[in-house]
């Protein structure tokens, strides 16, 4: 019992049920590492070029943009009895995203290969959303830095063993090289144990786990989501022409890259951004019409009047996630070039550095999952989260900047330090903070919503980085590594701005 307040409390959970709650997305995190590290490479080997990569990836972004709201709208909405309200979601993600790491490595075109990434991208987000919002669900307030922290763990621990498992197969005597137009078996058998540890993982939570009746959330205090009413008045109030906005601003976009010559996937940032001026324009006539929300209205609305905590984490969730998809996308290739001096990723040297790179990145996991559960909660203790994620936003500027610096590439251990740091409270102090200042009843539309500030930004590099690459630092990848230390350090500095609740 609250002793200011009154209400009934929910339970605190031990260290066994933080295990519990979060220990799905280390299998999860399996499946994202394994894409992450390894799909530059699978799309080079069958055939794609370095200035395809982006166009390529864009698969996975804009699925988060459309799935993510989706399912965190639905999930506030779904209550299934003994099978709970995340959990459904949880099932039915893994599934599909087991069937795709299963099918991936079989990919016999590179159409195929994308398609895949598409769906694998899309099943891995109905899994992961919800997952976010099952924290705050599951624990007290006292208890979401903690709670965050060990999710991130479990993600740090799964991408270790998603990023490392080809270089160990290698070393166990699975074959490391493929005929041209074919994939490594060291890749095949790493989708294969990927998809099947990702769906034993989940489905450890959702045997282990009991979720909270609609009944004991509101003994909680925390009530059923408003159906949109809230969200349509303010809406309401907006002029249509002012819902114009993005509609204008994504014309200028198309017009800017075809009277520039840019590269033909900036094309799709302009349509993204016309659709979602249209849908503005229409939700507003609805809700002048005193017309219901329906889901549409609702997300938009919600959006509109998001609560300031969460616009001030959006500009830093910006600036942080363009920085780590450049390095998503470009390690591989930056790696290969620069410090193994390979170009052709059907040769022998190049998969050696793909493995290595493999390595950085389950170093770069590791430290995240030592760091989210010795140095976040503790700092953030002392000098609070907000301060916490500034720091640690700064060290991952200078592992991308010492990419300039070294020339062994044994010595990028180092550099991946720092973005391991900084990875770590990516993954928990901006959950953290919003989760304790978001309204309980629409927890998950908000973190579906605030998903597109990791979105967005990864569509703008896929769409816009090959076209700087292209005109400034043509066959020079390296200098990717340079934007990504700027952006990240712009985070750094964004988050200065936010304000705890």
């Amino acid at each position: 019992m609250d002793q200011v307040t009154g209400r009934l409390e929910k339970p605190r959970q031990s260290w066994a049920g933080l295990w519990n709650i979060s220990f799905g997305f280390f299998g999860i995190q399996i499946g994202f590492a394994l894409q992450n590290a390894n799909m530059s490479r699978v799309f080079q080997s069958l055939g794609a070029s370095l200035d395809d990569l982006p166009a390529l990836w864009v698969a996975a972004p804009l699925t988060g943009l459309l799935v993510q709201p989706i399912i965190g709208f639905m999930s506030d909405r779904t209550w299934l009895g003994r099978f709970g309200r995340r959990r459904p979601y949880f099932v039915a993600g893994a599934l599909l995203a087991a069937l795709s790491l299963l099918l991936m490595p079989l990919a016999p075109v590179l159409l195929a290969a994308a398609a895949l990434l598409w769906m694998l991208d899309a099943s891995l987000n109905i899994s992961m959303e919800p997952f976010r919002a099952f924290v705050g669900d599951q624990l007290r307030r006292d208890q979401h830095t903690a709670g965050y922290a060990v999710q991130t763990a479990f993600i740090g621990a799964g991408a270790v063993i998603g990023s490392i498992f080809p270089y160990l197969l290698e070393h166990w005597g699975v074959s490391n090289v493929a005929a041209a137009g074919a994939i490594p078996d060291t890749v095949r058998w790493s989708f294969w144990a990927g998809g099947a540890a990702l769906f034993l993982a989940v489905m450890w939570t959702v045997f282990t786990t009991r979720e909270y009746s609609p009944d004991e959330m509101r003994g909680f205090g925390e009530e059923a989501p408003i159906e949109g009413g809230d969200a349509m008045r303010a809406l309401a109030s907006r002029s249509w022409l002012a819902a114009l906005f993005w509609f204008d601003i994504g014309v200028i976009v198309v017009a800017a890259t075809w009277y520039f010559g840019l590269e033909k996937e900036v094309y799709l940032l302009g349509a993204l951004l016309i659709a979602y001026g249209l849908l503005s324009v229409f939700v507003v006539m609805r809700a002048k019409a005193g017309q219901g929300a329906g889901m549409l209205g609702s997300l938009v609305g919600d959006f509109s009047g998001m609560p300031r905590v969460m616009k001030q984490l959006a500009l830093v969730q910006f600036f942080s996630w363009s920085a780590l998809f450049i390095m998503w996308i470009n390690t591989t290739p930056v790696v290969a070039l620069n410090f193994f001096g390979a170009s052709d990723p059907d040769s022998a040297l190049y998969q050696e550095a793909g493995n290595w790179v493999g390595v950085l990145f389950a170093v770069y996991n590791g430290v995240a999952a030592i760091a989210a559960l010795l140095v976040l909660p503790a700092l953030a203790k002392r000098i609070g989260k907000a301060k916490t994620h500034a720091l640690c936003l700064a060290a991952g500027a200078l592992g991308y900047a010492s990419f300039f610096l070294l020339r062994d590439p044994q010595h990028l251990l180092l550099a991946e330090i720092g973005v391991g740091i900084a990875w770590a409270s990516i993954l928990a102090m901006p959950y953290a903070i919003l989760a304790s200042a978001l309204p309980q009843a629409k927890l998950g539309t908000y973190m579906g919503l605030f998903n597109i500030f990791i979105v967005v930004p990864q569509l703008l590099v896929a769409t816009v980085m090959g076209s700087i690459m292209k005109a400034f630092f043509p066959g020079q990848p390296i200098w990717t590594m340079a934007f990504a230390a700027g952006v990240m350090a712009l985070a750094a500095l964004a988050t200065l701005r936010v304000r705890e609740a």
